[in-house]
């Protein structure tokens, strides 16, 4: 199975930009869909956007602020977040899938491999 590993989150200010890194260890990630999520406590965990062979899907609440990539070389996923509001705040988690379509939104049940999750923060 794949290992994921989340990085790059913290705290910083409204309008500001931060990039998360998802590593991957145990397989290849270019054979699966991968997917950030994102949770504040209390609430369901939210679909910010996947990725599969280059074609990427975002949410509509994060579209033309948010980034997804992969570097097949690093065996790494991004997520480029730029104008950073006090509503992205929540912890963000990578997530992959095998055999699925990836064509845009899936459930959080769908994935079965997950990171630990980082905390972003934005402040006003």
């Amino acid at each position: 199975q794949v290992q994921l590993v989340e990085s790059g989150g913290g705290s910083v200010q409204a309008g500001g930009s931060l990039r998360l890194s998802c590593a991957a260890s145990g397989r290849t990630i270019s054979s699966y869909c991968m997917v950030w999520f994102r949770q504040v406590p209390g609430k369901d965990r939210e679909w910010v956007g996947n990725i599969y062979g280059g074609t990427t899907y975002v949410a509509d609440s994060v579209k033309g602020r948010f980034t997804i990539s992969q570097d097949n070389a690093k065996n790494t996923l991004y997520l480029q977040m730029d104008s950073l509001k006090p509503e992205d705040t929540a912890m963000y988690y990578c997530a992959a899938a095998y055999g699925v379509s990836c064509i845009g939104y899936m459930r959080a049940l769908s994935y079965p491999y997950w990171g630990q999750g980082t905390q972003v923060t934005v402040s006003s």
